[in-house]
């Protein structure tokens, strides 16, 4: 029920059904009114007319006799009368019913009836009176007295009364009509209101189940309609604004798209902030820093930023300006660039962008160290070159030996420069790739083997013990490039007998594991400080002072031994311990 009348449906049919109640209402109240008005004026007119004729049948007729019948016929239904000469005498009585002489005593004795002996003009009076035809009741009787003999100055008079009963009843059957009329009407309206009301609702509701539909997703739902009025203009409307909102929608789907894309395929890490620092937006490349800060407790207390950030983002809301600053998080480099957003000329949040600067800050410092070491390694030999030729040119030597030793120096000198300027080429080439690897077929073991023992003699002289050892078969065999793989190990046992100390060891070791040929070279040298490790393969290395003793070398060898390595697939790693030994791992995967 309460469905129906919170509906337009109900609303309107209410409407209309009150609005027809109140003018029923009004008016009934006002034609009953006038109904029982007239039904009274038409009783008193009746009697009028009714007095009238008795007084002239009475003054034609002598006899009683003669005019009762004449009488009777013309008073109405349930209508008597009483005709007197004078005051005290009564000349005729039709009274049908009972308590005949009350009404005569009544109507004889009341004063205002009285005057009508002296006056010219009707009388007409209500009273109270026994029932005519009920014993013990009273009734309203409308009483009409007409002067009979006028033209005497004490006449007769022709009393007539009928209860008015009478014209209750009429008035009570004209009610009836009235309220079956108001009854029909109010049904008709009802019906009407109920029809039209529901042909003005219908394209409504028809339009809420569209709205529902497009407020679904469902932006082709149309409103059928046949009405060229207002209801059907907004029908027609209604599916314009379908149409236009599944345009625009299907326009900024296609651009949210486009720009998810972008946001997505950018190497940068995007992020939209509220003025609370809430994050709206942000790329899979932020999700990976936000969830990296997160796992390294690099936040802030009151948000998931790292401080530094946080108080960046602080600063440009307070000041309200843009930005671009370098910034370190934990080691991290990032060029961060910050953008306002603004929302009817207010600040609403802000776009950062961060880009990951910390491979290039390491490749710069890689650089700036590779010139210094170069620069470093170049300018002794070069010192001593041009020293050493300068003393030859000056005459400073004076025997023939010393010219001798000068000269050799400069050949070593030069022959080292070379070595150094040819191990950064190859360097070069195999880090750009220009530097070709011609694999082929190699037996292991025997290949191995024959590297290791070009080490013997040196190995003798240094007394230092050197071992092969192999748990492989004769038959193995790998894809390598030999010369190539021959120049690492050479590094790695050079390497190993330059700084292992008399009476010491190295051992090539060979063995198989799943999937990759193992080779380890180890000694019992003084071994590489902990805090080193992650650095021996960049260029130039240089250990610490224990493990300098002796000749030492240019510093690239590892770097070129691991690009070779990788460019065979494989890996090379060390492990070592200060006074112990160090052990450096080759594995390289088996041919399939």
């Amino acid at each position: 029920m309460n469905r129906i009348w919170n509906s337009v449906v109900g609303k309107l049919w209410g409407t209309i059904l009150l609005l027809v109640l109140f003018v029923l209402f009004i008016i009934t109240v006002l034609m009953l009114e006038f109904l029982e008005n007239f039904h009274t004026e038409q009783a008193e007119e009746s009697l009028r007319q009714e007095a009238a004729t008795i007084g002239k049948i009475v003054q034609q007729y002598d006899q009683i006799e003669d005019s009762m019948q004449i009488i009777q016929n013309i008073l109405g239904a349930e209508t008597s009368a009483l005709i007197v000469r004078n005051p005290e005498s009564v000349f005729l009585s039709v009274h049908e019913g009972l308590n005949k002489e009350v009404f005569q005593e009544k109507l004889l004795k009341d004063e205002d009836l009285a005057n009508i002996y002296t006056a010219n003009n009707t009388i007409i009076k209500k009273m109270l009176m026994p029932s005519m035809s009920e014993e013990d009741r009273m009734e309203n009787y409308i009483i009409l007295a007409s002067p009979l003999e006028s033209d005497k100055e004490i006449h007769g008079a022709v009393f007539i009364y009928q209860s008015l009963e009478v014209v209750n009843k009429t008035s009570n059957h004209t009610t009836r009509i009235v309220f079956l009329s108001g009854f029909i009407a109010l049904l008709l309206t009802t019906m009407f209101s109920f029809f039209l009301s529901s042909r003005i609702t219908a394209p409504l509701r028809s339009m809420r189940e569209a709205a529902s539909e497009l407020a679904k997703g469902n932006f082709e739902t149309k409103v059928t309609y046949v009405q060229r009025d207002e209801i059907g203009e907004l029908s027609s409307a209604f599916n314009r604004m379908g149409s236009q909102l599944k345009h625009h929608v299907e326009v900024i789907s296609q651009e949210k798209e486009q720009l998810s894309s972008i946001l997505t395929s950018m190497t940068d890490a995007v992020i939209t902030f509220n003025k609370d620092l809430t994050i709206l937006v942000s790329n899979p490349q932020a999700d990976q820093l936000i969830q990296k800060w997160y796992a390294n407790n690099e936040t802030a207390d009151n948000s998931n930023l790292p401080a530094e950030l946080y108080h960046l983002l602080d600063h440009v809301f307070h000041l309200e300006e843009e930005i671009d600053e370098e910034l370190e998080i934990k080691g991290s480099y990032f060029s961060v660039s910050i953008s306002l957003l603004y929302s009817k000329e207010a600040v609403r949040g802000a776009v950062v962008v961060l880009r990951d600067m910390t491979e290039q800050h390491r490749l710069d410092k890689m650089r700036s160290d590779f010139i210094a070491n170069v620069s470093h390694e170049l300018r002794t030999p070069i010192s001593m070159l041009q020293g050493y030729s300068e003393a030859i040119i000056d005459d400073v030597v004076t025997t023939e030996e010393d010219k001798n030793e000068m000269i050799r120096v400069i050949y070593d000198e030069s022959k080292r420069m070379g070595r150094l300027v040819t191990e950064l080429l190859d360097l070069a080439r195999l880090e750009s790739g220009y530097l070709s690897i011609y694999k082929e077929d190699v037996s292991v073991v025997p290949t191995i083997e024959r590297i290791t023992q070009k080490f013997d003699q040196i190995a003798k002289e240094k007394n230092i013990r050197l071992y092969f050892e192999h748990t492989l078969s004769e038959s193995i065999h790998l894809q390598l490039d030999e010369d190539r793989m021959e120049q690492v190990l050479t590094n790695l046992i050079d390497n190993a007998l330059r700084h292992t100390p008399k009476d010491g060891s190295v051992t090539v070791n060979l063995f198989k594991t799943t999937g990759h040929i193992v080779i380890e070279v180890k000694d019992t040298g003084y071994g590489i400080p902990k805090e080193d490790l992650p650095y021996v393969f960049e260029r130039f290395y240089k250990a610490d002072k224990a493990r300098t003793r002796g000749k030492s070398g240019t510093g690239l060898g590892l770097a070129i031994a691991k690009n070779i390595v990788e460019r065979h697939y494989g890996s090379l790693s060390v492990e070592s311990e200060v006074e112990v030994g160090t052990t450096f791992i080759i594995k390289l995967p088996l041919n399939e």
